[in-house]
């Protein structure tokens, strides 16, 4: 498929890479880019020989936010009829593989909302992270709301929200936003690195245990344990946790059966 938002290869034969590619728009996210990320994801969870992902943008900015110029023309029925943001936004979130958010310059408003909806995000040092739509009278409408004071509690999601001040990569990083900070120059290759490491997992307990946190944040924590003891018999008797047992045995790396996510 031919992309206009965004650029898509392959790192190693084993992770796939989606870049953000709105450079004089500071890759602000509108509703194409947004179908065009998830077509690109969608075909990287279902391609076996891909076993992570990295979604990035340029050294300036990893996204500066929604396209406001987009949401300007806006009403509430057209809104409403879209299914705005829930309607492709939340595509990443049905991805059985993991996926990076590797950050340099601006990760604001939706661009930070898109950063938290991966499952790692690893920063550069000139990064910038931040939820200021208050400043033009509006609410973070992709998650921020939700997301951010689950990841850096409540006191921190709301300093952020309601003063519209960024925070650098390495108080990030303090908070529990950023996973790791790296100069600009090592971004790329420490990102990489990181991603193929997660490519020689278990796919099929990757799934099983990015599901099993996402879903059991939204539980008490007593039905939340219920739903990992219904997944670990399954888990007990898959192909992946024999070779994990044969691997361990004979003292080797293991050689897990991709899987096939059609």
């Amino acid at each position: 498929m031919a992309y206009e938002n965004i650029e898509v290869r392959t790192e190693g034969g084993k992770v796939g890479i989606i870049t953000l590619n709105r450079p004089k728009a500071l890759n602000a996210l509108n509703g194409a880019l947004m179908d065009e990320l998830g077509i690109a994801l969608k075909a990287f969870d279902a391609d076996e020989a891909i076993g992570c992902m990295v979604i990035t943008g340029s050294e300036k900015a990893f996204a500066a936010g929604a396209d406001i110029s987009a949401m300007a023309k806006f009403t509430y029925t057209d809104v409403y009829k879209e299914d705005f943001i829930t309607r492709n936004w939340e595509t990443i979130r049905s991805i059985r593989k993991p996926v990076i958010a590797a950050v340099s310059g601006f990760a604001l408003g939706g661009g930070c909302e898109l950063a938290m909806m991966c499952d790692f995000i690893i920063a550069a040092d000139n990064a910038k992270f931040g939820q200021p739509e208050i400043k033009i009278g509006i609410i973070p409408g992709a998650g921020g709301t939700q997301r951010l004071p689950r990841i850096v509690g409540k006191a921190r999601a709301l300093e952020m929200m309601l003063s519209a001040q960024p925070v650098e990569s390495e108080f990030a990083a303090e908070i529990g936003l950023v996973n790791g900070v790296f100069s600009s120059d090592d971004l790329d290759s420490k990102t990489h690195a990181y991603a193929q490491m997660l490519a020689t997992r278990s796919p099929g307990a990757q799934a099983q245990i990015k599901r099993l946190v996402n879903e059991g944040l939204d539980l008490p924590l007593p039905q939340a344990l219920a739903l990992e003891r219904q997944a670990l018999p399954a888990i007990l008797e898959s192909a992946d946790y024999a070779e994990g047992l044969l691997a361990f045995e004979e003292k080797r790396a293991p050689r897990f059966a991709a899987l096939n996510r059609k």
